[in-house]
C-alpha cells in the first residue's frame, strides 16, 4: 500500500520490437492489468500494431533499435506521452532472414554482424536508456524503480550447427543482462532474461496457432505468446527477496 495521502504511480511499460506475437501479447495483458502502453518498431504502421491503439489506445512509436540516437528520442518520446517507464521488454530477435540456416563456412560477415547489432547492440541501447529513466524513479511501496526484461532464444544456452551468428547474439545479449542484473538489481531494477526453447505460435485469424517456419501448432508442442506476457508480468510482480534472473521457458514436448 502507498503511504497515507499518496498515490502509487501509474506503471508505464514499453515493448520495443513491435508484432504480432509476444510483443502484441504483452502489449494487450499490460493493457488490461491498467498500465499505459508504449510500443515501438521499426515499422510502426504494421496492422497489429495499429489495432492495437484503436482498441486499447497503445501508443506507437518508430524506432530503429540499432541507433543510439533514435533510441534516446524514443524513451524522451515515451516519457513525455506516458511518463518515465516501469517495465520495458526487449523483444528483437534480430536474425537477417539471409543468415538462417547458413554454415560458418558460408556465413556472410556482413549479415553476422547486422545480426549481432540488430539483436545484441539493440538490447545494449534499449536496456542502457531504460537503466538510465529507472534508477531516477522514486522507489514504489516495495522498494522496487522497474523492470527490465530481454526476450532471448535457446541459443543462448546452446549453440546449433548452421547457426553461429545468432548464437553470438544471443550469448552476448545473456551476458549483457547477467551483468545488468548484478549491477541493478541492488538499485531496485529488476533485470531478468528469458530463453524461449521453441518456436512461438501466433494465433491466426482462424483461431488456430502458427509459426512461419514451423507450421501449426498441434497439442500445445510451440509456446504460447499470451502464456509468455504471463510470465512477463510475474516478473515485473515478483516480490525483491525472490526476483528470477532467468527463466527458460519450452513446451512440455520440447527436447533439450
Amino acid at each position: 500500500m502507498a503511504p497515507s495521502g499518496t498515490r502509487e504511480r501509474q506503471d508505464v511499460a514499453l515493448i520495443v520490437g513491435g508484432g504480432p506475437g509476444i510483443s502484441a501479447s504483452c502489449a494487450k495483458l499490460f493493457a488490461a492489468n491498467g498500465m499505459a502502453v508504449g510500443i515501438a518498431a521499426r515499422t510502426p504502421d504494421k496492422p497489429v500494431l495499429q489495432d492495437l491503439e484503436k482498441t486499447l489506445g497503445v501508443r506507437r512509436y518508430g524506432c530503429d533499435a540499432s541507433d543510439p540516437a533514435a533510441v534516446e528520442r524514443m524513451f524522451s518520446a515515451v516519457a513525455r506521452d506516458l511518463g518515465t517507464p516501469t517495465l520495458v521488454v526487449h523483444n528483437i530477435d534480430g536474425r537477417v532472414p539471409g543468415i538462417f540456416g547458413k554454415r560458418i563456412t558460408d556465413a556472410d560477415p556482413a549479415m553476422a554482424f547486422d545480426t549481432i547489432r540488430t539483436a545484441a547492440f539493440s538490447a545494449f541501447l534499449i536496456g542502457r536508456q531504460a537503466a538510465r529513466l529507472m534508477l531516477a524513479n522514486e522507489p514504489n511501496a516495495d522498494g522496487v524503480r522497474g523492470s527490465i526484461i530481454f526476450t532471448n532464444a535457446s541459443a543462448a544456452l546452446k549453440g546449433f550447427p548452421s547457426s553461429g551468428a545468432f548464437a553470438m547474439a544471443c550469448h552476448a545479449k545473456a551476458g549483457l543482462a547477467q551483468s545488468m542484473a548484478r549491477e541493478l538489481m541492488p538499485q531496485g531494477i529488476h533485470v531478468a532474461n528469458v530463453p524461449i526453447d521453441a518456436a512461438v505460435g501466433v494465433t491466426q485469424e482462424d483461431g488456430t496457432r502458427a509459426h512461419r517456419r514451423a507450421g501449426r501448432t498441434v497439442d500445445d508442442n510451440m509456446a504460447d505468446p499470451d502464456r509468455i506476457a504471463e510470465t512477463y508480468l510475474q516478473l515485473h510482480r515478483q516480490h525483491r527477496s525472490t526476483w528470477a534472473f532467468e527463466i527458460v521457458l519450452r513446451p512440455w514436448v520440447e527436447k533439450w
